[in-house]
């Protein structure tokens, strides 16, 4: 088909690449960038395991095509951890302190949601809070330590 040279910037670095027109977001960040938080689920856009942050918003990267991220801001969860310090996000924090984890499979696709939902600054529902993170599928842990997290993390926004 064809090749087109894109550049964004990665997890606070910019990054330039030649990329087929019709690699989706995961396989770039997957295969040339080895992202392996970015997880290949249901690559239908069905289960949110892919999900990252497309200039702050929450996308399914495997029907995002990769030459749509040029000149455009993307994080994965790799890029939350404070590089000097190591540290977890404190959304990364929020899930291991109520337990929120299991296997991890869908984990990074729901934290980068959270990321977007709580940096809107917004009080949510436990409600509100089930249907926005309704487009992740989790065999594991039946959602209610994930939307503790959530709730926490809502709170702490709240009260900060």
């Amino acid at each position: 088909m064809g090749f087109k040279t894109i550049t964004f910037t990665l997890n606070g670095r910019e990054r330039t690449c030649s990329v087929d027109v019709r690699m989706s977001l995961t396989e770039l960040l997957r295969e040339e960038f080895g992202l392996t938080s970015v997880k290949t689920g249901c690559e239908v856009g069905e289960c949110g395991a892919c999900c990252v942050l497309v200039d702050g918003r929450a996308y399914n990267s495997c029907i995002y095509l990769a030459v749509w991220v040029d000149g455009k801001s993307v994080l994965t969860v790799e890029g939350l951890r404070g590089p000097a310090t190591g540290q977890l996000h404190p959304i990364q924090q929020a899930f291991v302190d109520e337990a929120a984890v299991q296997c991890g499979f869908c984990t990074p696709g729901i934290i980068m949601t959270a990321v977007e939902l709580i940096g809107t600054g917004k009080t949510y529902t436990r409600e509100q809070l089930r249907r926005a993170i309704s487009g992740h599928l989790c065999r594991c842990t039946g959602y209610e330590n994930i939307l503790n997290a959530l709730e926490k993390l809502v709170r702490e926004k709240r009260d900060s």
